[in-house]
């Protein structure tokens, strides 16, 4: 049993249940081949989770939103759900912003963070009111420009990297020596730019940074926090009143792709913050998190019809419809992104007998589109399902149009008395107008009437 009653042994029954009960109300079949689950129960739970960890360390009475880091899956019903569970929004585009706002978050419960934020992006930020961390010395420059031509609500601050290293993925790691993100503070003159920055800006109010991700243990997490909370000390001490009055944790648990445990759980997390900075927590500063994957991952399910079984140079290869097209990371670094597959049989079953070593190969053309290879699992055959679990953030979400392939159907579900489990749309699947329409269908004749002078 995971913290706070979320366990994944009620995760891994509602899943094989919605399985079933997808394939008996026919949305897996012949004429639907893949689809994304996502259990709503354990969503609301996961969100609980995250809001009583951090009430567990903090004064009573700090400020805290939740942001959920939009980029892990950018669904409105998703993001809608969240918001009614008390979560926010972390947004890091035009198009997270507006799904944010199609969802009803409100300004108050925003926050844009980007490393490459336009003009454009930012004038609208700060006339909604949108709280907006600066990534770099020449943003802040931008945003001076416009907090002088207009007053604005918006809660603004500077993004920094601690530098306190990298995890085991490269890709994800945010506070390595030349990462792209933030004011390097170990940089020769960066801190004291930054310190400089606040006592120039009275209007400046927050620090971020941003340390976690897939592949970063929890104590550099906590390394990389106390050292922008030591930072925020310093710049309130030589200001001489607490200017910062709040502090941007950012994100970046990792999620445990190895069993249905929750590892580590939020709880967890709070509790090493607490030790590790404890005067993070005593009431003088509100506090934002901007967690994305933990918060998804374990509540999401891409099944994926067996259209063929075959076999290549003596091992049994699955041919299924779950590829590079929602599984990209997973099929380009399968070492670093592994994905737990499961086997149902034609009934949505979960499928018993002797393991084989197989491939779960992907309907993309090319050979290394694999969503597993070498794994052992009762024999996949025609018309079964291949299940790929803790998908819900960063895969089915996130399509690589490889092939053209469609976009599948996305399906909230819950337990239901009634029928066994219900069944809600979230996204439907992509129509082949709408991947004409993406490709330019609507200026099929664009180049043939230009022609080069004198050509014709």
């Amino acid at each position: 049993m995971d913290e706070y009653g979320n366990s994944g042994e009620g995760r891994a029954t509602r899943r094989d249940e919605a399985v079933r009960a997808a394939v008996e109300q026919g949305l897996l079949g012949p004429d639907s081949p893949i689809v994304g689950l996502l259990d709503v129960t354990g969503i609301r739970e996961s969100a609980a989770e995250l809001r009583a960890a951090f009430a567990e360390v903090t004064a009573p009475g700090t400020p805290v939103l939740h942001a959920f880091a939009v980029k892990a899956t950018p669904l409105v019903p998703v993001l809608r759900l969240l918001r009614e569970e008390g979560i926010g929004a972390e947004v890091a585009s035009p198009g997270e912003l507006a799904l944010a706002r199609a969802a009803g978050l409100s300004p108050a419960q925003t926050v844009l963070d980007s490393p490459a934020k336009t003009p454009a992006e930012l004038r609208e930020a700060l006339a909604l009111g949108i709280a907006v961390n600066a990534d770099n010395p020449q943003e802040l420059d931008r945003i001076d420009g416009l907090v002088r031509s207009a007053v604005s609500r918006s809660p603004l601050g500077i993004r920094v990297n601690p530098q306190v290293g990298g995890g085991s993925i490269g890709a994800t790691s945010t506070a390595t020596a030349t990462s792209k993100f933030g004011v390097a503070l170990r940089d020769e003159g960066a801190r004291e730019w930054v310190v400089r920055a606040y006592l120039d800006r009275p209007w400046l109010s927050r620090l971020h940074a941003h340390t976690g991700s897939q592949g970063i243990p929890l104590s550099l997490m906590a390394q990389g926090v106390a050292e922008t909370y030591a930072l925020a000390e310093e710049i309130n001490r030589r200001i001489g009143r607490p200017q910062i009055d709040t502090i941007d944790i950012g994100g970046g648990l990792p999620v445990n792709f190895a069993s249905d445990a929750t590892a580590p759980t939020y709880a967890e997390y709070a509790r090493a913050l607490r030790e590790a900075v404890p005067g993070l927590f005593d009431g003088r500063y509100g506090l934002v998190t901007e967690f994305g994957r933990s918060l998804l991952a374990k509540h999401g399910t891409i099944v994926a019809r067996v259209e063929y079984a075959k076999s290549a140079g003596g091992r049994a290869v699955a041919v299924t419809h779950a590829g590079v097209q929602v599984a990209t990371r997973t099929v380009y670094v399968p070492g670093s992104w592994p994905l737990r597959i499961t086997a149902y049989d034609g009934k949505g079953r979960p499928k018993s007998g002797p393991e084989v070593v197989q491939d779960v190969a992907g309907p993309a053309c090319f050979a290394g589109d694999l969503l597993a290879e070498g794994r052992a699992l009762p024999l996949l055959d025609q018309g079964d399902y291949a299940a790929a679990l803790d998908t819900g953030a960063y895969y089915f979400a996130h399509h690589y149009a490889y092939n053209s392939l469609a976009r599948p159907g996305i399906y909230g579900f819950v337990p239901d008395r009634a029928t066994g489990v219900r069944f809600a749309t979230v996204r439907d699947p992509q129509t082949l107008a709408s991947i004409v329409a993406e490709s330019g269908g609507a200026h099929a004749g664009a180049l043939t009437t230009l022609h080069a002078p004198g050509s014709r």
